[in-house]
């Protein structure tokens, strides 16, 4: 014989195994709340939630550091100097980008006599190296003044439309003068050698000034494309000095053989 449940019957099961459902569920809740409460956190959801969690958690304090010049350490500043703004242009990132191309131009227009004026392949190699590098970096500071809206060169004092390529202008720091460079195109072999050698050497130390000066000037440097490119030039300078002292020293040496 088979029984079946009444219509009646079977509501009331059905409405006891959901309440004991109900029950189980809130009973592993209450657990689980416990757990955490004990644990110091709770599982929340919605805007209160994010809320709390920024208020726990707190966002970490950035450390902000500030690049030294040349030789000198970096210094960690408060967190309270970030903003997310540009440093202010600086006429004097302009001047010295401008005067930095002039200079340039000579280097390479003294490494354009090696070829013709001289035998040795140390020379050769040397100016070579100086020529490509100091090409590269006058096209990126042209780059960094167009930019900019920058004129390439300073304009000359009382004639403001008019640039310092056109007219007599100062030197720059080291820059060889027009009658050093009329005495380097007149000399050969040996002597070339040795106009060439402290002539650059000369050049190089102007340009080590020109980068001091730089940093010594308020709110100069701060630009990131300056700050990079003056560091690299005074790092990579002062080291082809060292080489070319080494070249001068050695040079008597192989004149008495």
């Amino acid at each position: 014989m088979f029984s079946y449940a009444t219509p009646s019957g079977l509501y009331r099961f059905r409405r006891k195994r959901k309440l004991c459902s109900g029950r189980a569920s809130a009973v592993l809740c209450g657990m689980l709340l416990a757990a955490s409460a004990s644990a110091g956190f709770f599982c929340l959801t919605g805007p209160s939630s994010h809320a709390m969690w920024a208020q726990q958690t707190g966002p970490a304090k950035p450390v902000v550091v500030q690049p030294g010049a040349p030789g000198q350490p970096s210094r960690t500043l408060p967190s309270s100097t970030t903003k997310a703004t540009l440093p202010p242009r600086s006429q004097a990132d302009v001047e010295f980008m401008q005067g930095m191309i002039m200079h340039h131009s000579q280097a390479v227009e003294m490494t354009a006599l090696i070829r013709s004026h001289t035998e040795s392949k140390d020379l050769r190699s040397l100016g070579a190296r100086i020529s490509s590098s100091q090409s590269d970096e006058i096209k990126f500071m042209q780059r960094w003044l167009a930019a900019k809206g920058e004129p390439l060169s300073m304009a000359t004092p009382g004639m403001p439309d008019m640039d310092m390529s056109r007219q007599p202008m100062a030197l720059m720091p080291g820059m060889l003068t027009p009658e050093q460079m009329e005495a380097l195109r007149k000399a050969k072999g040996a002597e070339f050698d040795r106009l060439f050698l402290t002539g650059m050497i000369q050049h190089h130390d102007g340009a080590l000034t020109m980068v001091k000066d730089l940093f010594d000037t308020a709110g100069a440097g701060q630009d990131a494309g300056v700050f990079n490119f003056a560091t690299d030039a005074d790092n990579t300078q002062r080291a082809e000095i060292k080489i070319m002292q080494t070249m001068l020293e050695k040079k008597p040496l192989e004149e008495k053989r």
